[in-house]
């Protein structure tokens, strides 16, 4: 058995995604990064939305396509939630996202794909794929030994298929 994956996981509505980003809201940690992709309503904003609510944000959680980054206060950890849809590399290296990644709370990255180089080695990656009005299919993907272990339990649990 591989334990990078890729993992899966078949949402078949909002209340599965919800159950996935609640499992894995129970694993995060400080300096937690999770690199989120898909096309566009795929739901990725859906997929931060919950795991927003599983972290417990009460305010309520948008897309920050225009403001590149937003910060929320969890019930224990603060939630950066990041879309660089519309940034370019350099751009996103200018603003020091390390200091999110490697800062004391969940980091949330939308179109993560769009800036792979500053993304720390090890991180949670999460493809959405469309499959159907309600269906989404997530493709999990760890890098590092946290977030293998993290699919490994998820997997040896039945939330998770390899």
């Amino acid at each position: 058995m591989d334990g990078n994956g890729p993992y899966s996981f078949m949402s078949r509505g909002l209340y599965d995604t919800a159950f996935l980003a609640g499992e894995l809201a129970k694993r995060l940690e400080p300096g937690s990064v999770l690199a989120l992709d898909g096309d566009l309503g795929a739901g990725k904003t859906a997929f931060s939305q919950a795991l927003a609510v599983a972290l417990g944000v009460e305010e309520l959680v948008n897309s920050p396509t225009f403001t590149i980054i937003k910060e929320y206060e969890g019930r224990e950890l603060p939630f950066y939630h990041m879309d660089v849809y519309r940034l370019s590399l350099p751009e996103a290296a200018e603003l020091g996202l390390d200091d999110y990644f490697e800062g004391d709370g969940v980091t949330l990255v939308e179109w993560a794909e769009l800036i792979e180089e500053l993304l720390p080695e090890e991180r949670l990656s999460v493809h959405l794929a469309y499959t159907g009005p309600e269906e989404r299919l997530f493709r999990l993907t760890p890098h590092g030994e946290k977030y293998i272990a993290w699919c490994e339990e998820l997997n040896r649990n039945g939330v998770l298929s390899l």
